[in-house]
């Protein structure tokens, strides 16, 4: 259509139903409106976003991951990653908050049983924050290293370790842990999970991190000291661990590519209408070709890039599993990108892009940790090197 950006034409044709995109029209709304104008406080002052957390609560945003038979309002994934995009551009914070919620309790959905899912997803759907607890000190990329350990005791299961980088860690009603059944030997065959509830007598919060960006996303250190929980409460079987834990990431992969993707079209968008009103040598700086070069490419790699996102999206909407290497390919350039659209951004906007009262700042500062969890960039480039070699 005449007047349309080329990012523009690709938003609209996300492959969503009306009724998804009347909820991302919602999400849209709502982001440029209370989210992005809370955005600098929070960052500023570190408070956890609790006012974004209720307004996400009213806009039922939890009940599109949940089935109907459970309480929740079920819309396609290719949903979800397009109000993490939106949610994300506004405040990317408050789109780690929200998409660590789908992050701790797909596996839940995918493996729990009927009893498990009955107790806790229509609390999910209702608005309780979830967190996904796998880092250890000695435990990020590569997680046959954790030391936590399950011991079982009767009809409980007894938790001692403890957890490191937890995002909602000191807020969250439910915490997905994963840990190593002590009864198995073998690292890998060992590990196993688990849902542990808020309040449960052993489990210690232990401080908070201070971070260089996302800095209203609390990002917790929790120990487990002879935490016991029911039997009832371990996901699938002991052992069955890793196999959950690579189902889940395939999933959470694409959504740190849409967290990622959200914070770079947001300093995309700000550093084109900056280069448009500000001007040098009587021209606005936009005109200069060197500028034209500059935002060609980065257009050109978005693009490609969110492309990619509502593809593999798409795929994992259909139930497509084995989409292990096509999520690493996404999560790593989308990332990426995210840093070189955001440093870019502080660039064209000179002085000011390095001064906080412009949000390309905060975005430069956000957008660092997407090339580092759900396995740093070096460990995704691996991955994918790694799919071609020849057996």
């Amino acid at each position: 259509m005449a007047g349309q950006t080329i990012f523009e034409r690709l938003d609209a044709n996300i492959p969503l139903d009306d009724t998804e995109r009347a909820v991302l029209e919602s999400v849209s709304s709502a982001a440029r409106g209370p989210l992005m104008e809370r955005a600098a406080a929070y960052d500023e002052s570190g408070e956890f976003p609790w006012e974004n957390v209720q307004l996400i609560n009213q806009l039922g945003l939890n009940a599109m991951f949940v089935p109907e038979e459970y309480g929740g309002s079920p819309l396609s994934y290719t949903c979800y990653l397009a109000c993490v995009r939106e949610i994300s551009a506004a405040c990317a914070a408050t789109g780690i908050v929200w998409a660590t919620n789908f992050h701790a309790m797909k596996p839940v959905i995918d493996f729990g049983t009927d009893d498990q899912k009955r107790r806790i997803l229509p609390r999910l759907a209702e608005g309780a924050l979830a967190s996904l607890a796998i880092t250890e000190p000695n435990a990020g990329s590569d997680a046959t290293g954790m030391t936590t350990r399950f011991r079982e005791d009767g009809d409980e299961i007894v938790i001692d370790g403890g957890k490191i980088f937890i995002t909602n860690g000191d807020v969250a009603d439910f915490y997905l842990v994963f840990g190593k059944w002590d009864a198995i030997e073998n690292p890998k065959a060992a590990i196993s999970v688990l849902v542990l509830e808020k309040g449960t007598p052993g489990l210690e919060v232990l401080g908070k991190e201070r971070k260089m960006g996302t800095n209203a996303s609390s990002t917790a250190q929790l120990a487990f000291d002879g935490a016991r929980v029911p039997r009832a409460n371990l996901i699938g079987a002991p052992g069955d661990g890793l196999k959950i834990l690579f189902s889940s990431l395939n999933k959470s992969r694409p959504s740190i590519a849409a967290h990622a993707l959200g914070i770079a079209r947001a300093a995309f968008d700000d550093a084109v209408a900056y280069i448009n009103e500000r001007q040098q040598s009587g021209r606005k700086i936009i005109e200069f070709q060197g500028v034209q070069f500059m935002l060609a490419d980065l257009a050109a790699e978005l693009l490609m890039c969110e492309s990619w996102l509502w593809q593999v999206g798409q795929q994992i909407g259909a139930g497509v599993n084995d989409i292990g290497i096509e999520a690493s390919v996404l999560k790593m350039r989308a990332s990426d990108i995210a840093m070189r659209v955001t440093t870019d951004a502080v660039q064209l906007l000179g002085g000011y892009g390095y001064c906080k009262e412009h949000r390309v700042e905060r975005l430069m500062r956000d957008a660092k940790i997407t090339q580092i969890w759900e396995g740093t960039n070096q460990v995704h480039r691996q991955l994918i090197g790694r799919s071609f070699l020849q057996k």
